[in-house]
């Protein structure tokens, strides 16, 4: 570990000095092999975490899509900013801060690393990778990619530790901050230490978002989407749907039209391309989620379709009755299970939205946009998304409130978030 964080120091010294063109070259090699080699990328993703091999590829590529973002974009992203003020010349500089740690999360392998490393390190920065211990092959890979690209040893380095060595890389002087995408636990923890230490911290960290449908939203439309904000990755993602908020009028038929729709859903093998639901990635997740479902079903809950595991396979799910003291609603379920609540107006379903410890986002279904834009500063949450499904997008800042964590990835935001940003004034009269 002293080892990789020595190299990583030295290699920082040169890499802060490299032109921002030269830092691109190297993004756009590794964004080229990427695209060349992106069925074994997604196969290794799908062989360790169980995603659908269509889902895999899909992941890979809008890594790519990543890369050719911030290719395009940072040179101008970081430009100095000037202020005019009476006899001064001013201007803000964006400076990288060092070394830092990612502690990455298993769910989607590649695409969480891509959007801490990239920008990180196009910024000036060098990083250290503690990659989730059940996608090894996923963190030798990457780390492959960056080598193969021509960046110089130690920008972009694999830390082989157990869960229980992060604090001690997060105390060492020269780690200058950290980013975590991972549990609510594992956040507070690495928050904890990061502030003992007076360093930066970035968490990204569980979702309950609700995905609220008024009864003059086009149905099937939101059918549809409902289907894959909840499903996508067998239901184990942050910004999953998770918390179905119907209007009374139209929660019957809604119901119907999405248990059909998930019912015609074709589960197997993860590596046919028509597979659309897999296995979770571990036994103890199914596990867990099925605890969360037996919990609230014992409090009331009535299970409309599914609530069957076997070994790390649970079966697409439909919750309905649900109550807000419930582990399905109260909690994040990481996994295919959806809980439907029935609401009457639009102030009830945003109180019911922000009744959660969560803030990452929601999604809302309407034809009344204009109505609606008065009420996007009512919701609790990191994102609103206005008939479409709570997504990530390279151009878009990405991040959470409350017990979602803090900080943004992605964006002008997320290029931003580990420079030194310096102001400079010069008195010219």
């Amino acid at each position: 570990m002293q080892t990789k964080i020595n190299t990583a120091e030295e290699a920082f010294h040169y890499w802060k000095r490299t032109s921002i063109e030269e830092r691109i070259s190297h993004i756009q090699n590794l964004k080229n092999t990427l695209h060349n080699h992106r069925e074994h990328y997604a196969t290794l993703i799908t062989q360790e975490m169980g995603k659908p091999i269509s889902q895999s590829l899909a992941e890979v590529d809008k890594c790519g899509v990543l890369c050719d973002y911030y290719c395009k974009n940072a040179a101008d992203l970081l430009q100095p900013k000037y202020i005019k003020t009476e006899g001064h010349e001013n201007f803000i500089t964006y400076e990288p801060l060092g070394v830092l740690l990612g502690v990455m999360p298993w769910n989607f392998p590649f695409w969480q690393v891509f959007r801490f490393a990239i920008p990180s390190i196009i910024a000036g920065n060098v990083v250290l990778v503690k990659h989730a211990s059940n996608v090894p092959q996923s963190a030798e890979s990457i780390e492959a990619l960056f080598t193969e690209s021509g960046l110089p040893i130690g920008v972009y380095q694999n830390l082989h530790i157990p869960s229980d060595k992060v604090a001690e890389v997060i105390a060492h002087p020269e780690i200058k901050a950290v980013s975590l995408t991972g549990s609510e636990a594992a956040g507070s923890a690495v928050a904890a230490m990061a502030g003992k230490h007076l360093k930066k911290s970035l968490l990204e960290l569980g979702g309950s978002n609700a995905f609220i449908v008024c009864k003059d939203a086009d149905l099937d439309n939101a059918v549809a989407i409902a289907v894959n904000a909840r499903m996508q990755n067998t239901g184990q993602s942050c910004i999953a749907a998770k918390r179905f908020l119907i209007q009374q009028d139209i929660f019957d038929a809604f119901t119907e039209k999405y248990k059909q729709a998930v019912s015609q859903l074709k589960t197997g093998d993860p590596m046919d391309p028509e597979t659309q639901i897999g296995s979770m990635a571990r036994v103890d997740l199914a596990e867990e989620l099925e605890k969360q479902v037996n919990r609230s079903v014992a409090m009331g809950a009535k299970i409309v379709v599914g609530g069957n595991r076997k070994d790390a396979f649970y079966e697409p799910t439909i919750l309905t009755d649900i109550t807000t003291e419930m582990a399905v609603f109260k909690e994040e379920t990481f996994g295919p299970v959806a809980a439907f609540i029935s609401f009457e107006t639009l102030a009830d379903a945003i109180a019911i939205s922000n009744q959660s410890e969560f803030g990452l986002g929601v999604s809302i279904f309407t034809q009344d946009i204009a109505s609606i834009r008065n009420h996007i500063s009512e919701f609790h949450e990191g994102a609103v998304f206005i008939n479409e499904m709570v997504k990530s997008d390279a151009r878009l800042p990405f991040g959470g409130v409350k017990k979602s964590g803090y900080g943004r990835e992605l964006s002008e935001e997320g290029i931003k978030e580990f420079v030194n940003i310096k102001t400079v004034v010069i008195k010219t009269s």
